[in-house]
């Protein structure tokens, strides 16, 4: 196969990959009865429904407004958090940058578990609170509260963003700003922030965009107040009206998809301009941090203020309630301490194939999308035609819907399509889900390794006599080996903590953590639940210290 058929076939493939499932969403949202029914018809009646009914807006509004929160949030706290880690010599950066990327790697669905056993009303840290001054100043289940968990736990990817910039600053303007006696703090508002404005920008946005695909801490901290985002109102739709509603379903999703494609564009702009605003190309002057001086201790417990509140609270308080029979007021540590919760999660079978099912999806699922990536990536490189934009656009497409909406996306395309429907009950279509979900991720981190490699070692290889199929297999493939490996692991990662993606393909002998635990938490399964999240954060963790043993940089 010559390597222009190799590409045609990777475009083709990738662009029904991504068209099929949101033309089939935007068909079924037309019809008046779901697909599989034989009386289905052309109808706008569902969209009808939909805009007449008051839950649709609340949930709209609701939604808009802790995006809009979670960003004012999110966004100065990041931006604050990469200047500290990237310019400044605040002590433990070793430590602390890791630490900054951990809640990007930590399940929501765990993360919001946490927060309800921990501060909820007879939570861990509650009940403590509660006995030393007769009552619990904090409510979880807000819409406030949502927006400032949301916001906190979001903190790091604006970090990511905003701090990959400073990085690639000079430090000749910072320098010349401190000769004149500006502050750490003047020089990071009136000098280095304006020069990476476009990157702070693009994170604002990308968190507003995550705003509406919130799923678990609305479900968890907002179910029991009735409080609705879009993500849970169509969660909830079918419980609406009693019968399986597809094509209301599918107007939500395209409400959904016509509000985060604006924003998927308005990234990519921000993104192309980023450039504009680099300080110096070449080689660049040595950088010096500066210095914070009797700041530097605060500013290190500001750091670990955050880190405690947006991940050490919940991690602790899921990780207590793991190992306890019971809680509450009154009740001594040491009476109710147990391992029981272990014992009935080793009996439960699901769990165990829950478990089983996670780890063989981040492993063998992450390595066969790396390889799609992979395909992709190199498909494109160095390639001067049109279609190289049209793919950059088709990849970022997924990325407008969130993981419960591209999870139904893909059940429909399952029962839609007969040659599919045998895979509709086994790993494959949650593996498919999330490699499409994350498309644009894996290709841009396989992209980033391709563009390493200096264009003189493939044209060495042309001048032999090489074809582009041999180049690929005997030069590219094996300079960028170590890039796909460090691919795999965060791929990995991210693979083992999805739930929202997997909750509709749930089913016997298919079952992923994440979506166990949200099937579980509907039971009142709260011990079982806690259990569960403790055996992924293990498994997360395990990844994370490899990623890092082996040198994977997790900030690029």
């Amino acid at each position: 196969m010559s390597f222009t058929v190799f590409r045609v076939a990777v475009l083709a493939i990738t662009a029904s990959a991504v068209l099929a499932p949101i033309g089939l969403i935007v068909y079924q949202s037309f019809l008046s009865e779901p697909f599989f029914q034989p009386n289905a018809e052309f109808s706008v009646e569902a969209f009808q429904f939909i805009f007449e009914d008051e839950d649709f807006w609340t949930a709209l509004g609701t939604s808009i407004i802790v995006a809009s929160g979670m960003t004012a949030i999110a966004v100065p706290l990041g931006v604050v958090l990469a200047f500290l880690l990237a310019r400044t010599d605040i002590p433990g950066k070793k430590l602390l940058e890791p630490l900054a990327l951990v809640p990007i790697f930590m399940s929501a669905v765990v993360l919001a578990f946490g927060y309800v056993v921990a501060l909820g009303p007879v939570g861990i840290f509650s009940t403590l609170i509660k006995s030393a001054i007769g009552f619990v100043p904090w409510n979880i289940y807000t819409v406030t509260a949502i927006t400032v968990i949301a916001g906190l736990t979001h903190v790091p990817h604006v970090y990511l963003y905003t701090s990959a910039a400073l990085r690639n600053l000079g430090g000749d303007l910072e320098e010349a700003a401190r000769t004149t006696g500006a502050s750490p703090w003047r020089v990071a508002v009136t000098v280095s922030m304006p020069m990476v404005m476009p990157a702070v920008l693009y994170a604002a946005v990308l968190i507003f965009f995550l705003g509406f695909e919130l799923f678990g801490l609305p479900l968890v901290l907002g179910d029991p107040k009735g409080i609705l985002v879009l993500a849970t109102y169509l969660y909830k739709l079918t419980n609406k009206l009693g019968v399986p509603s597809y094509q209301l379903m599918a107007v939500v999703v395209v409400v959904i998809i016509l509000i985060a494609l604006p924003l998927v564009y308005l990234q990519r702009r921000l993104l192309s301009s980023a450039n504009k605003y680099v300080s110096i190309r070449g080689k660049a002057a040595k950088k010096s941090p500066l210095k914070l001086g009797p700041m530097r201790w605060p500013a290190f417990a500001l750091v670990l203020l955050w880190f405690f509140v947006s991940v050490g609270i919940p991690v602790i308080g899921i990780a207590m309630r793991s190992v306890v029979t019971t809680w509450g007021e009154g009740v001594r540590l040491l009476d109710v301490l147990s391992f029981s919760h272990y014992l009935e999660l080793a009996n439960y079978p699901n769990a165990i194939h829950a478990i089983v099912n996670t780890v063989l999806i981040g492993t063998i699922g992450g390595a066969a999308a790396v390889g799609c990536y992979s395909a992709i990536a190199i498909a494109t490189h160095r390639w001067q035609s049109g279609w190289v934009r049209l793919t950059d656009y088709l990849v970022m497409i997924p990325r407008a819907m969130p993981g419960l909406v591209a999870g139904l996306a893909m059940l429909w395309l399952f029962l839609f399509l007969k040659p599919l429907q045998p895979f509709r009950a086994t790993l494959v279509s949650i593996w498919l889900a999330y490699t499409i979900v994350w498309l644009a991720y894996g290709t841009r981190m396989i992209s980033g390794t391709l563009l390493q490699i200096g264009p003189e070692l493939e044209e060495a290889a042309r001048s032999v006599g090489a074809s582009q199929g041999r180049l690929t297999r005997d030069v590219t493939l094996p300079l960028i080996r170590s890039g796909m490996t460090a691919a795999w692991l965060l791929i990995f990662l991210i693979f083992v903590r999805e739930y929202s993606t997997g909750i509709y393909l749930l089913g016997p002998g298919t079952e992923i953590i994440g979506s166990l635990m949200v099937s579980l938490w509907g039971t009142g399964a709260v011990d079982l639940v806690s259990a569960l999240a403790v055996v992924n954060m293990l498994i997360i963790s395990a990844g994370l210290a490899i990623a890092i043993r082996l040198g994977v940089r997790l900030h690029d």
